[in-house]
């Protein structure tokens, strides 16, 4: 049951972040409305974090221009009770 709630969460919160990045440039993935505004998508990293279900592996969208800052988990925490 555990493994089942971990992962929906972790689909959940990868949803979230690039829901949060698509807020914050104005355009959807691959619409034209992003070409040549000077700012895009970059790829991710990869992040860990402690979740009561387990061990969770988020990917954190990146901005082409490094003014992107998610809002959805605390810098710098390994273990978060915000998720739950």
């Amino acid at each position: 049951m555990n493994d089942l709630l971990r992962k929906e969460l972790q689909q959940a919160v990868n949803d979230l972040l690039e829901a949060e990045l698509t807020a914050f440039l104005g355009y959807n993935p691959y619409a034209r409305d992003g070409w040549n505004t000077g700012d895009s998508r970059n790829g991710a990293y990869f992040r860990k974090v402690d979740t009561q279900f387990g061990k969770i592996e988020i990917q954190v969208p990146r901005d082409r221009n490094g003014l992107f800052h998610q809002h959805t988990l605390p810098d710098y925490k390994q273990h978060s009770d915000v998720l739950e």
